[in-house]
């Protein structure tokens, strides 16, 4: 494995030597931001459908953007790719005590609570408020999901589902009466946020959820497509009756 991964970081170096490739060349430590959030969600997709080929490629692709931005902060002098791997590794033994020291831990539960301790303390500058350290880069509806489970952590959270989902149908009546773009805007909103935290108290990830329901729309879409094709139309040539009664084929089968 060390010769593969050196033979990687190699490749990288070629790449940004001077006799390199001039488009890895001219690239920063900064300008590659989206290029990591593409192959995140290419990951992700790989991942959904189970597809292990692409799993592999994907997961190479990360590794890449890995080493690429090791080999710039080393050419700049700010840190080595051994810098960040010796960083990881000691993180982890850290946060891991009940496995690399003698503390005890029972479930999954405690080892997430002593982990977010840990982390706390590790920090050299304390927020200024408790809910800073949720990166506001994040997609909106995971960051939804991690603020309500911060907020959670300190007893500012529902006492069940049942009654986060009062709170849905609360936003949902406000949608209903919302009466120009900016009410509309804003109560859909509240009706997401809402809904993620009904998913969240039911342990259930809307994240994934949503993607399953891409998935479940583009699947019976298609199908609806497929369908139009065997009687030789496309669908411009349909219309919404005709798409609606197909769709609910689709649907069942």
């Amino acid at each position: 494995m060390s010769e593969s991964f050196d033979r990687l970081v190699n490749i990288v170096k070629r790449l940004r030597s001077p006799n390199g490739c001039p488009w890895d060349r001219k690239q920063t430590l900064y300008s590659l931001k989206q290029n990591v959030i593409e192959e995140v969600f290419e990951l992700i997709d790989a991942l959904d459908r189970k597809d292990i080929e692409n799993i592999k490629e994907e997961l190479g692709d990360m590794l890449l953007h890995v080493v690429f931005h090791s080999q710039i902060a080393e050419e700049e002098n700010l840190f080595s790719i051994d810098d960040m791997i010796n960083g990881i590794s000691d993180k982890l033994i850290r946060r891991h005590p009940h496995v690399f020291g003698n503390v005890k831990i029972e479930n999954a539960d405690e080892v997430l609570k002593n982990w977010e301790k840990i982390k706390e303390n590790e920090k050299k500058e304390k927020p200024k408020h408790y809910l800073d350290s949720v990166p506001p880069s994040l997609p909106p509806i995971e960051r939804a999901y991690k603020l309500q489970k911060k907020a959670a952590k300190v007893g500012f959270d529902w006492s069940s589902p049942e009654e986060c989902f009062k709170k849905v149908e609360e936003e949902f009546n406000e949608l209903k009466e919302a009466r120009n773009e900016k009410e509309l805007k804003h109560e859909i909103g509240d009706l997401m946020f809402a809904l993620i935290n009904f998913a969240r108290l039911n342990k259930i990830d809307p994240s994934e959820a949503l993607r399953e329901a891409n998935i479940r729309f583009e699947e019976r879409f298609n199908c609806i497509e497929d369908k139009l094709k065997e009687k030789n139309k496309n669908l411009n040539e349909s219309n919404l009756e005709e798409m609606d009664k197909l769709w609910d084929k689709c649907k069942k089968s």
